[in-house]
């Protein structure tokens, strides 16, 4: 379930088998040689998803420092997030609350971090994208099926928060492809839709300049003529998108709605984070029709450059790609990345394995 790098440099590795199963489809990670270095200076270490291959993955800093990958199998794994020592999750019918169930300087097998699964809410197949928490705690999701933000519910699929001022209607037809979620004081402030289309699967028809950032407290439109947009985020008072279909890491100025392409990187984005100065970017192969034909395709000529899957670190200082993760082979899609400060090397509990039956905690109590 772990692996690892001899080296941080241009070598590769092929995973072990991947929750006690005995074979796992071979697969290529490359990294930049002071990537390793990296994750130890800002003392954090990363998790990202591919729902493409079902697998949730974490980066860290393992023995000798040398890169640690753990994994675990999940259908459909998409959006993530962190909240304290919780981590949400999406898979194809269901929400997961995991919690890290080591205190401080504990450790258990090497890891300093175990993310127990704790609390499943049952959606169905509502193809949630990104997760946030809000300032109470509750968990805010978006619901790309029925284009609108939602949040959980104890006896229904969801409770519908918010839907797009262009959206006539709450219906299970993917109207817009609303799929990113920016919070802003712990609440939800800004959205990004790859189109404003109220038709079933309209979102398809414009691709290529369709997309928007829209102002979920005043129902605004603030940006418009994006390519595919996800992924936003505010980061020091700044609001980030990627512009997947251009392949640019993008700042928008909410108040002219300008956007400022920043960092051009090698691939279909999706997946953003911050820790200090730095952005982290997942990178996805571009995929047949729905990623083809864009301005991406352009870039990445232009550049002389191929697409590729894995994570890019960008000093956003400078704008300069710093260090980066390729992964090759049976991964081609990546979908969220989050950064995971104060743990050094993470580990979680999946399903596959007899593993959660033997990891107990006890709840303080007077007993």
């Amino acid at each position: 379930m772990t692996k690892k790098k001899d080296q941080a440099d241009e070598s590769s590795v092929a995973p072990p088998p991947a929750d006690g199963q005995e074979q796992t489809p071979a697969f290529d990670v490359v990294s930049s040689r002071q990537f390793p270095n990296w994750l130890a200076e800002q003392n954090i270490s990363l998790a990202f998803t591919t729902y493409q291959a079902g697998k949730l993955f974490f980066i860290g800093i393992g023995p000798e420092e040398r890169l640690s990958f753990f994994e675990r199998t999940f259908n459909r794994c998409m959006g993530l997030c962190v909240d304290g020592d919780a981590l949400w999750m999406s898979t194809l019918y269901q929400l997961w609350r995991f919690r890290n169930t080591l205190e401080p300087g504990q450790t258990a097998d090497g890891y300093d971090a175990l993310f127990v699964p704790r609390v499943a809410w049952t959606t169905g197949d509502i193809d949630i994208h990104d997760i946030a928490v809000d300032k109470d705690g509750a968990v805010v999701f978006v619901n790309s099926l029925f284009s609108c933000l939602a949040t959980v519910d104890a006896d229904h699929s969801f409770k519908p928060l918010w839907k797009p001022p262009f959206i006539s209607k709450l219906a299970a037809e993917d109207r817009c492809h609303l799929n990113g979620l920016a919070m802003e004081d712990g609440r939800p402030r800004w959205v990004s839709a790859i189109s404003q289309s109220d038709i079933i699967d309209g979102w398809r028809d414009r691709r290529a300049d369709g997309g928007c950032i829209i102002d979920v407290e005043s129902n605004e439109i603030v940006a418009e003529g994006l390519s595919m947009p996800h992924s936003p985020r505010i980061h020091d008072g700044q609001l980030w998108v990627l512009d997947s279909g251009t392949g640019y890491l993008t700042r928008v100025d909410t108040k002219s709605g300008k956007c400022e392409p920043v960092t051009f990187c090698p691939g279909y984005l999706r997946g953003l984070s911050f820790v200090g100065d730095y952005a982290v970017a997942g990178l996805s192969l571009p995929r047949h029709r729905t990623f083809s034909g864009l301005q991406l395709d352009d870039n990445l000529a232009k550049h002389d450059a191929e697409a590729r899957c894995g994570l890019v670190v960008i000093d956003l200082k400078s704008g300069d790609i710093v260090h980066w993760l390729r992964i090759g082979g049976v991964i081609q899609e990546l979908y969220d990345v989050v950064v995971l400060p104060g743990m050094r090397r993470p580990s979680a509990l999946g399903f596959r394995t007899d593993e959660v039956r033997r990891v107990l905690s006890v709840a303080d109590s007077n007993l």
